[in-house]
């Protein structure tokens, strides 16, 4: 696996490169849409490769872990094609999901004991067994094992939690380092830097994670509930320490305007259920700004709800499927909020190498925040 810096803008550390994988090519910077289980929701696999044009998806240890299960996965060849997908998959490793289970886990030196939301069984990930299951889950991109401090932390859980999370670390990259991938083709690990909203924890934690030398960095426990300054402060800081010839992905992050800041910082990669979760409840993100789909203003407004990626739909027939309950409604609304998000990101890297990135990011962000 390999990654190649091609390009950065000359007003702010915006940068294009590609990540090559034995699934395919990475442009950077990318959008990761969530398939959680193996399915992004409302989307199928046709949809994703030809409309929203995506060149890798997430999956999630945890869940695809408790259902279909690792023998199911492993029988079937893998995620890869378990899911019928033949492009790049990026796996969480579970600890954002152990973080939300709160009342449903404990943490120790050995990993995190929980009880499952889906039928109350008790489980022990450890970042060991946490690097087998994904092995046979078999992403191209897999990450460590990590403990997510909530939003606010005590600067004392914040250190403890940051240093665990350094030490379970060491145990994955051991782990990783003594087995191989299963199906013929190469996987690369990723670290995930913690530190809450503390600079000098995120200073530490980030040269920690660059001394490893994976193949790219993680950024974690960032857009769970802090003001978007800190997040965008904090960003800044790590990038800067984290290497400059290795890919940067900051976890779960987010709005249009959050992607396209934090791009300007130097992040190459992004997920998040927003495109989705907020186009089933009827958001939808434009060039021009954020449309809520069933206010009445658009019940007789029969001009596409967006040129580029749904021209043959009217809002006023997007809001009547979603006032009919009609499911279709939410799907468009989803492969709408998907595509858009996939040309924000490919329309960020054209600017980049043309060196207009900050120009067009800073009277992007004013448009993109604008509700309609």
């Amino acid at each position: 696996m390999i990654f190649k810096l091609q390009h950065t803008d000359s007003f702010s550390k915006a940068r294009a490169g590609e990540i090559v994988t034995d699934h395919g090519l990475i442009q950077t910077p990318i959008f990761m849409p969530v398939g959680t289980i193996g399915s992004v929701k409302a989307i199928n696999q046709q949809q994703l490769t030809e409309q929203v044009k995506a060149q890798i998806i997430l999956g999630n240890t945890y869940h695809l872990y408790l259902r279909p299960g690792t023998d199911i996965i492993q029988q079937a060849g893998g995620l890869h094609k378990f899911m019928g997908w033949d492009k790049p998959i990026l796996t969480d490793s579970g600890g954002y999901q152990v973080y939300s289970l709160a009342e449903r886990r404990k943490l120790t030196e050995e990993g995190a004991k929980f009880q499952s939301h889906i039928d109350g069984s008790r489980h022990l990930f450890t970042p060991e067994n946490v690097m087998d299951i994904q092995r046979v889950i078999g992403a191209d991109i897999i990450m460590a094992f990590d403990e997510c401090p909530p939003y606010p932390s005590t600067y004392a859980y914040a250190e403890n939690s940051m240093n665990l999370t350094h030490r379970w670390l060491d145990r994955c990259i051991a782990r990783f380092d003594a087995t191989e991938g299963l199906y013929g083709y190469n996987q690369a690990l990723f670290p995930i830097l913690q530190g809450s909203t503390f600079k000098d924890l995120r200073v530490k934690s980030a040269e920690f994670v660059a001394s490893k030398s994976c193949f790219g960095n993680a950024i974690g426990g960032l857009s769970v509930g802090e003001p978007h300054d800190i997040m965008y402060e904090l960003t800044e800081v790590v990038c800067d320490i984290l290497p400059k010839e290795k890919p940067r992905y900051l976890m779960g992050v987010g709005t249009p305007d959050n992607i396209l800041e934090c791009i300007a910082l130097g992040v190459d990669m992004f997920d998040c259920v927003m495109p989705t979760r907020n186009g089933r409840n009827g958001m939808l993100f434009t060039a021009e700004g954020i449309i809520n789909i069933t206010n009445k203003k658009w019940d007789r407004d029969f001009s596409p709800v967006d040129s580029e990626h749904l021209p043959q739909y009217s809002k006023a027939y997007l809001r009547h499927l979603f006032m009919a309950g009609e499911m279709l409604g939410p799907q468009l609304a989803s492969l709408h909020n998907l595509g858009f998000y996939l040309w924000l990101v490919t329309q960020a890297r054209e600017k980049i190498t043309d060196n207009t990135f900050t120009t067009w990011k800073n009277s992007m962000v004013q448009k993109l925040k604008h509700r309609l």
